[in-house]
């Protein structure tokens, strides 16, 4: 019987192919460069073949190797789906659970959600990480995270997707502008030679210029944010006006600011804020419960002003929508 490769050899094939650099590799995976360098030499040697390719200045994959270090991660995601069955067959939401969160949303929401799931489900050790939807989406699929929440429309491929609840935008201006006088706000009056919006990258930013309809094909901002914070005090310096969701506002993002949120005046354009897993998740169980849980905090509204947030009524479905941020 042929020797197969370990969980931990492929593993650090699967690092070393992420980052091309050994020490950074090395150190990603708490180990030396030495016993990196071991471990992917005895992968070579069971495998049979050259999957690195070594010298003084660079590292690279072989042809072979990129395509050993891909289906890698698929088994290391399988073996992850595994720990996550036997974990799933004990009490619901107990244990660790990775979640994943936008910046958007994270500052926003859990502040005010994470009390009461500690007080259901005390036995739950939540493991958070902050990313760009993009990367949080690559963890997924790779199960170095479990689930995630993320805003939409976003290309989520067939990852499954639990809707729960749309977050309206509201128009920002500084308190001398004139327009912030009106009590709300017309789409149609916006000037969009005047926005500022967060960078590339940021799904917030698609999801401002779709909010602006076919108006918003033609936003190019001058001027761009790094960060929410960093998007209100350009506002506030008379950079140009913004669009930021209820769910910021209500958590109280323009605080001690000369800024005013006006809402629109007809039907006003949202992002709809999402639960996402892979499909082949063990933890359906635990999806289902947070799912319920997050939309029971919308129901009963929380300290962040979630009580303004309306509810999708959506759940459970897989997502086929492949726009991308």
């Amino acid at each position: 019987m042929s020797t197969l490769p370990s969980l931990r050899q492929l593993r650090y094939l699967v690092e070393l192919a992420d980052r091309l650099n050994f020490r950074q590799a090395a150190d990603a995976l708490f180990v030396t460069q030495s016993t990196l360098s071991a471990g992917i030499k005895e992968l070579e040697s069971v495998l049979g073949a050259q999957l690195v390719e070594r010298d003084t200045r660079s590292v690279r994959l072989s042809p072979l190797g990129a395509q050993v270090a891909e289906r890698a991660r698929g088994l290391l995601a399988s073996a992850q789906d595994l720990v996550g069955a036997v974990k799933g067959a004990a009490a619901p939401l107990s244990g660790v659970l990775r979640l994943g969160v936008i910046p958007t949303i994270a500052p926003f929401l859990l502040p005010a959600m994470l009390p009461p799931l500690r007080r259901k489900y005390p036995d739950l050790r939540l493991h958070l990480r902050e990313d760009q939807t993009a990367r949080l989406l690559e963890r997924i699929d790779s199960a170095q995270l479990d689930l995630a929440l993320i805003a939409l429309p976003y290309e989520t491929g067939g990852l499954i997707v639990r809707k729960l609840f749309d977050d309206e935008f509201w128009y920002v201006t500084r308190d001398d502008d004139p327009t912030a006088k009106l009590m709300q706000f017309a789409l149609k009056q916006l000037d969009k030679g005047n926005i500022v919006l967060l960078e590339e990258g940021h799904c917030l930013r698609d999801h401002a210029i779709a909010a602006c309809g076919p108006r918003g094909r033609d936003i190019a901002p001058e001027v761009e944010a790094t960060s929410l914070p960093t998007l209100v005090q350009m506002v506030e310096g008379g950079l140009g006006v913004t669009l930021l969701p209820e769910m910021t506002i209500k958590a109280g993002i323009l605080k001690g600011t000369k800024l005013l949120a006006r809402p629109f005046a007809q039907k006003a354009p949202s992002r709809t804020i999402a639960l996402v897993a892979r499909a082949t998740t063990p933890l359906k169980r635990d999806f289902d419960l947070l799912g319920d849980f997050i939309e029971e905090q919308v129901r009963r509204g929380t300290k962040a002003g979630v009580p303004a947030l309306r509810r999708t009524g959506t759940t459970g479905k897989r997502n086929g929508d492949r726009r991308k941020s």
